[in-house]
């Protein structure tokens, strides 16, 4: 039996039927002539191409121990999460200050939703920019100390936008190896020549600033980086970028989605070194310490007017909803108004990591509450991650393509909303996991 006859138009107007019977397309000669049943069969070859293309490098991952099976949270994301039915503590999450979670904030995104609805209902240049998000974007540029602010769906448009917005084929950007995905992206968006340096290596970034901008082959050069690399917890050297920046004349972009709300006293990286008028681009992200969902650019109001006209996700992409723009708007008030959160984080974020290294776990070089344990081989951290699940930690395994092979890790992430009682009661388990699969003595 058919699941059903399909049928559509193809550009010359004749009909396309076909049945789908099991996975196998069948042709409906009475609806179909010689060119129409040559096209069809064109489609199924292509499609058995994708399965064999599919099957065989999904497999490949599985092999290899790269191949992420996804949860699902019953429930909200807070320090304490179910799932399958078990109920564990969370130490996965990027709900740095557990304000995904904050009472007064769903009150609030309640509250605009009742006034504006679920969605801004257009693109933000034909009537879907509420009074909301102009509110939203003032009291960003407050938080980060700029002239100006733009708010997007996420941190990765973020980074697809604002990059490829400025810069093009004629110019070069100098970009840390270990850059976040999106940055990767925006960069290849932007068809600029991409320049890896060397992690955090400032003599390999003045060398190859030096080569590019004396090249004479490049308008423009931009240097970007992470504010706090999310796989390691390291923080980048940012006064150092600066000078350098400042000597061979580069633009400077700093991609602080995992400092903002966790470093300088939670207002992000640049802060924290007093760099706010010597950035040229600050990104940030609305979806880990504020809680929500959605990113922004900060900087001066000249460059946020050009990303208003040559943005393509802010010109192409209905508006944030207003429920989540009013969220955003209180959280980060609640941060310029107070360092409790803040400081909560820091403190267990602390805690947690002095008792892993006591533990025996590498722990890295983070200077952040972000805290990997470093396991290495990819099975081997997969199958330290699922015994953590059995024992009542979430803690997920990361590996290939998000950091190198053979830095398999579990990162941790501590948040403000842990109790001392939880991160002890995760300290256990993590004891027992380790023994037990002899990643410590």
């Amino acid at each position: 039996m058919s699941r059903g006859l399909q049928n559509e138009e193809n550009a010359s107007g004749r009909c396309l039927g076909f049945c789908i019977v099991g996975n196998i397309h069948t042709l409906k000669s009475e609806y179909c002539d010689a060119e129409t049943k040559l096209i069809l069969e064109r489609m199924i070859l292509l499609s058995k191409v994708l399965n064999a293309f599919l099957d065989e490098n999904l497999q490949a991952l599985r092999d290899q121990g790269l191949y992420n099976e996804i949860d699902a949270v019953e429930g909200a994301n807070g320090p304490v999460i179910q799932v399958r039915g078990q109920q564990l503590i969370n130490l996965s999450s990027n709900n740095y200050l557990g304000l995904a979670t904050n009472e007064q904030l769903k009150q609030i995104a309640k509250e605009a939703t009742e006034k504006y609805g679920v969605g801004a209902g257009a693109v933000r240049t034909i009537n879907g920019t509420l009074d909301l998000h102009v509110k939203l974007e003032e009291k960003l540029a407050e938080f980060k100390g700029t002239e100006a602010a733009i708010s997007y769906q996420s941190g990765f448009n973020c980074n697809m936008a604002a990059i490829s917005a400025v810069m093009d084929k004629n110019d070069a950007i100098l970009s840390d190896q270990l850059n976040h995905a999106s940055i990767i992206d925006g960069c290849r968006l932007s068809r600029a020549k991409i320049i890896a340096y060397n992690h955090s290596d400032m003599e390999d970034l003045r060398a190859k600033a030096k080569e590019a901008t004396e090249s004479g082959l490049y308008n423009k050069v931009m240097v970007i980086t992470d504010g706090v690399f999310s796989m390691d917890g390291d923080i980048a050297k940012l006064p150092e970028i600066v000078e350098i920046a400042k000597e061979f004349d580069l633009i400077t972009y700093v991609d602080d989605a995992h400092g903002s709300g966790v470093t300088g006293k939670g207002k992000g990286t640049v802060k924290h070194f007093g760099l706010e008028k010597e950035i040229d681009f600050q990104i940030g992200t609305l979806s880990k310490a504020i809680g929500v969902v959605g990113g922004y650019v900060a900087g001066k109001k000249n460059l946020i007017d050009w990303l208003k006209v040559r943005s393509r996700p802010f010109l192409f992409s209905t508006a944030l909803p207003p429920g989540d723009v009013a969220a955003i708007t209180a959280a980060v008030q609640m941060l310029i108004d107070s360092t409790e959160l803040h400081d909560k984080l820091w403190e267990n974020g602390d805690y947690l990591k002095a008792g892993l290294a006591k533990l025996g776990f590498n722990i890295g070089e983070s200077e952040t509450p972000i805290t990997p344990c470093i396991i290495g081989d990819e099975k081997l951290t997969q199958a330290f991650s699922r015994r953590l699940f059995e024992e009542g930690v979430y803690a997920k395994s990361i590996v290939f393509p998000t950091v190198p092979k053979g830095t398999g890790r579990v990162r941790n992430m501590p948040t403000a909303a842990h109790t001392k009682e939880m991160l002890d009661d995760a300290l256990a388990i993590y004891e027992k996991v380790g023994r037990e699969l002899g990643v410590i003595q």
